[in-house]
């Protein structure tokens, strides 16, 4: 790991107490990033920052963060600017699921979803940008926005319909904003995570046992693994955080509009 790749990035990454987004900070940081936390679980962003402040690499603070909230946004690339002078880099990476299937889908379920997913990332894609073309271009790389979709962003399961649209969603605004905001020198990029083992995939595991999906828990990531991924095999956060420095660093430079599937080979492009 070159601990100068991401030196000189300063990165805002949202739901970042567990899962992706504590893997990501930890990585950018040892790879020399400043890093800007936010979560509703705003102890476990202050235990990530912590880490990787005794580390003594990259720098880390942490924020109280409800993504459906606009200002809360703004409160974040704030706190980016005033720690470490300027904001090149936010990642969007929040994320909610909840399983249900078709018939079942209610406004409360729906609402959530989308509210999380998709307008909570119009949000941090819009503040953002504010902040950066009022820091007016930099002389030698883009600004830059990474939007996590998922597989969903490409196809959709008939019992997590919300979350495929939302993820589909996602694409939209990588791809829309990608042409919207290269004038300002922002490139707009994304990456696409299959069945990850984290908190969130747990939850989703005993969520499927309870709409009947699976009768027991842990059959929903076996059966993946077993019949969807190419490489037949469950991934970590460890599999998605080179793909994620990558799009922070100056090496990606050169792209923009794009949703990198990180799969184990699900989806073929």
């Amino acid at each position: 790991m070159d601990p100068k790749r991401l030196s000189g990035k300063n990165i805002v990454i949202t739901g970042a107490a567990q899962g992706m987004g504590a893997a990501n900070a930890m990585y950018f940081a040892a790879q020399g990033a400043n890093v800007v936390l936010g979560d509703l679980n705003v102890e476990g962003v202050k235990a990530v920052a912590n880490s990787i402040n005794e580390a003594g690499v990259g720098k880390a603070i942490a924020v109280s963060m409800n993504v459906t909230k606009r200002e809360d946004h703004t409160a974040a690339v704030q706190a980016c600017v005033d720690a470490f002078g300027s904001i090149n880099v936010y990642l969007n990476n929040a994320g909610v699921n909840k399983p249900k299937m078709f018939l079942d889908i209610d406004d409360e379920n729906w609402d959530l979803i989308m509210n999380v997913n998709t307008k909570g990332m119009l949000y941090g894609m819009q503040e953002a940008t504010k902040q950066m073309i009022k820091q007016g271009p930099m002389d030698d790389h883009p600004y830059k926005i990474i939007n996590v979709g998922s597989i969903l962003s490409r196809t959709t399961f008939l019992d997590v319909i919300p979350y495929g649209c939302s993820k589909h969603a996602v694409l939209a605004l990588t791809t829309g904003g990608a042409k919207a905001l290269w004038e300002h020198k922002i490139t707009v990029n994304g990456y696409g995570p299959g069945v990850v083992k984290t908190e969130l995939w747990e939850q989703l595991d005993k969520d499927l046992v309870e709409i009947g999906m699976f009768e027991e828990e842990g059959q929903s990531m076996d059966h993946l693994a077993k019949t969807m991924i190419l490489m037949k095999k469950l991934s970590t956060p460890d599999d998605v955080v080179g793909t994620a420095a990558f799009l922070c660093s100056d090496e990606s430079d050169y792209m923009t509009g794009q949703m990198i599937m990180i799969d184990g080979g699900i989806v073929m492009q």
